[in-house]
């Protein structure tokens, strides 16, 4: 496959605009030089990089992100992490959850305070970088997707001028409460899409019903196939079946489906 090709204009959900964000996403996981080449090499000039520590008993290590510019378009691409720093996060429940962008609805302590220690870095380069009538977007793998959902609702909230024209995760967990759910469906709708690979477990955690994923999902079956839609019953025998596939390893499924190799694979044979 040749190198992705952004569209600053597509709107709703768009095969390509998927596969490219996807390529995106995985780009985050590179390292500083490799990102740099790869933006320009897609068209991508101007690449900011935004990268915090913390210091223990945060579960985290870092937080790493890149934004990167072309004339007629900002991304800014959040990288992952593993699910087993993930699940020390979620077992632990003595910290309560924070408050959401713009003082709207509740978010899962750790994804806030992951993203506050990056967001002041990417609204500078958002801010710096859009010198037209560039369109911004977030895309972001495992917590990179919590975190892109999450910096996109900050814009919306917090800094209106900059909302986002669009937004793709890939593997995001549940991230927050219904209360910012309903508040950022109702801002980004027909603009955010949540693609989720069959079994992925991370998309699973945190439990509810406190912690809830936003709308407009976008499902690969056993099969590879992307679906916006699927009977509740059809989902659940459609995931069994990818359980089984490996009668060897059959729980490393929700692994092996979470990892971005595998939604780029999917999200190419998807192309038109």
């Amino acid at each position: 496959m040749s190198a992705p090709t952004l569209n600053h204009l597509a709107t709703g959900y768009d095969a390509r605009q998927a596969y490219c964000l996807a390529k995106a996403a995985e780009l985050a996981y590179g390292g500083r030089e490799e990102i740099e080449a790869t933006a320009g090499g897609w068209g991508f000039e101007r690449v900011r990089h935004h990268y915090s520590t913390f210091k223990p008993p945060f579960a985290l290590s870092h937080t790493q992100a890149y934004t990167m510019a072309s004339p007629t378009m900002i991304v800014t691409a959040f990288r992952g992490t593993e699910p087993l720093q993930l699940r020390d996060w979620f077992s632990d429940v003595t910290v309560p959850p924070w408050p959401g962008p713009g003082r709207t609805g509740l978010v899962h302590y750790g994804f806030a305070q992951a993203l506050r220690a990056v967001i002041p870095s990417v609204v500078a380069a958002v801010k710096e970088l859009r010198d037209g009538e560039q369109t911004v977007w977030f895309t972001g793998h495992s917590l990179g997707g919590a975190l892109a959902m999450l910096a996109a609702a900050w814009l919306h909230f917090e800094e209106p001028r900059l909302s986002a024209h669009g937004v793709y995760t890939f593997g995001q967990p549940r991230t927050c409460n219904s209360a910012l759910v309903k508040a950022y469906d109702q801002a980004l709708a027909g603009r955010t899409f949540r693609v989720v690979n069959n079994n992925d477990v991370v998309a699973q955690v945190p439990p509810g019903p406190l912690f809830r994923h936003v709308a407009e999902l976008r499902y690969i079956d056993s099969s590879g196939k992307v679906r916006d839609s699927m009977p509740r019953v059809s989902k659940l025998l459609d995931r069994a079946k990818g359980r089984t596939a490996d009668l060897f390893a059959p729980a490393a499924d929700g692994l092996r489906d979470h990892l971005m190799k595998a939604y780029v694979a999917a999200l190419e044979k998807n192309l038109p």
